[in-house]
């Protein structure tokens, strides 16, 4: 072990140039990140019909990057804290450039597949990191707060914008929705370079130290757990239970390996804090209502309605209203209400936004889907930011990169669980033959539950916290 003799990189006090720079290529970071999701969920369609390929299929296509992400995200905000920040960002973005290149020249479905794993795993690096470079180089008070609010903009803007990137992307070829991030994440890691801060780890650690059987337990547990989901629908069911059993085993030996290593991936003691416990529980919930909303609303639109790809994105566009609304409003609201309050504003804002789109028709007009996607975009704009917020409340600095990558794995996980719950609810009411409107129908309850359950537990936070600022120290 030894010890760093870099001096600590100078605290950001307010949003100068220098704080502007850096804030800017961190938000870039977690825009990409968001956004090469969002354009792959507009050119499913179309890459299903080139591979050939079911739902299903274009299920695991979507949730290779969500496994590959929330089951190293843990392992990434570990390696943030331990070997070092700057270190962790700059070599997973350079993972994450030559991988979405390789997706793009995928041949067969598994290459497409294998390489959004990995470009998963690659982001599940950077975004912890970023995180907490956020909340170490900020200093805590307003600077902090309206850096994490920013940043949180940023990434569901990434989500909304992402959509309308992809429509037109797709036009061309839908390889491009895997080209463009080669080129915007290779302009953010040139800039990066330079402005990310050399961060001083008191204490350098070696990568054997990290947990990686842990990390391994995990991603395995988490990968089966979401396997048995998706596959229950239309599996035998000694399969389903023996599938069910070796995931639930998985994350058993988790669990025994976190006690007993002496350096954890998650110091379990974090878990007993209230606060983490409740906001990664909204995480959870938030993003597996929004993922699986997407999925089945793109659907619905390309498959039902025979809607174009770019009539599709630019009917999902005015989403991205929270680029615009959340780092010039959110920051007011918090300050004036607490980011409890504002996040149950939020989740309050998503249950709308899905039972607004329940009584959809097969003729359904631009005009009538509005009031929905208008609710979705200012569910994310309340509520991505200040869950960022409340992720590292009451949290030691030291973990902020733990914290961050709780935050994120719930993100992820609940990506990949509510896109494995609604696929397997397609399955099981439809014919085999293709969808109709009572099967989206149904399908949109899965959303619809998730976001009652979220807006539960995030009433009973802002009850718990009422006059927190979710400034962190």
């Amino acid at each position: 072990m030894t010890t760093s003799t870099q001096p600590p990189a100078p605290e950001v006090k307010r949003l100068d140039a220098r704080g502007i720079g850096l804030l800017l290529v961190l938000s870039g970071a977690l825009f990409l990140e968001g956004a090469d999701i969002a354009m792959l969920a507009v050119a499913l369609p179309s890459i299903g019909a080139e591979f050939d390929l079911s739902a299903g299929g274009l299920q695991w296509v979507m949730s290779a990057y969500v496994l590959g992400y929330g089951g190293f995200l843990l392992l990434g905000g570990r390696a943030a804290d331990l070997l070092g920040r700057r270190r962790m960002f700059l070599l997973s973005l350079a993972v994450f450039v030559v991988f979405s290149g390789i997706g793009g020249l995928a041949t067969e479905s598994w290459m497409l597949v294998v390489a959004r794993f990995v470009t998963g795993v690659a982001a599940a690096f950077m975004t912890p990191a970023g995180l907490s470079i956020i909340t170490t180089t900020y200093a805590e008070g307003a600077a902090r707060q309206k850096a994490l609010l920013v940043y949180g903009a940023a990434g569901a803007a990434g989500f909304s914008l992402g959509l309308v990137m992809g429509g037109f992307l797709t036009l061309a070829d839908w390889r491009w929705v895997f080209f463009a991030p080669v080129i915007m994440s290779s302009a953010i890691l040139a800039a990066a370079v330079r402005l990310i801060p050399v961060d001083p780890v008191a204490a350098r650690r070696r990568v054997r130290e990290l947990d990686l059987a842990g990390a391994a337990a995990l991603a395995t547990g988490l990968l089966l757990f979401v396997h048995t989901l998706e596959r229950a629908s239309h599996s035998p069911l000694l399969t389903t239970v023996a599938t069910g059993l070796a995931a639930a085993a998985a994350l058993a030996g988790f669990v025994a390996i976190e006690r007993r290593t002496a350096e954890p991936l998650v110091r379990l003691g974090i878990l007993r804090t209230g606060t983490v416990v409740r906001i990664n529980a909204v995480g959870l919930l938030f993003m597996g209502a929004f993922f699986s909303f997407q999925f089945v609303v793109v659907l619905y639109l390309q498959e039902l309605r025979g809607w174009s790809t770019l009539e599709t994105s630019l009917t999902l566009v005015i989403m991205a209203i929270d680029g615009i609304l959340a780092p010039t409003i959110t920051p007011w609201l918090v300050t004036r209400f607490g980011h409890a309050a504002v996040l149950a504003a939020g989740v309050g804002a998503q249950l709308l936004a899905f039972a607004l789109f329940l009584p959809m028709t097969a003729d359904w007009s631009y005009v009538a889907m509005l009031p929905s996607l208008v609710a979705m975009g200012i569910a994310f704009t309340l509520a991505y930011g200040t869950l960022a917020i409340g992720a590292t409340d009451g949290v030691e600095e030291s973990e902020h990169g733990l914290a961050g990558g709780l935050l994120y794995t719930s993100f992820q996980i609940g990506g990949a669980l509510g896109l494995a719950l609604v696929s397997a609810v397609l399955v099981a009411v439809s014919d085999g033959g293709t969808y109709t409107l009572e099967d989206y129908r149904a399908a949109l309850l899965v959303p619809l539950g998730a976001a009652v359950v979220a807006v539960g537990i995030s009433l009973v936070h802002a009850l718990v916290r009422p006059g927190s600022s979710g400034v962190a120290g």
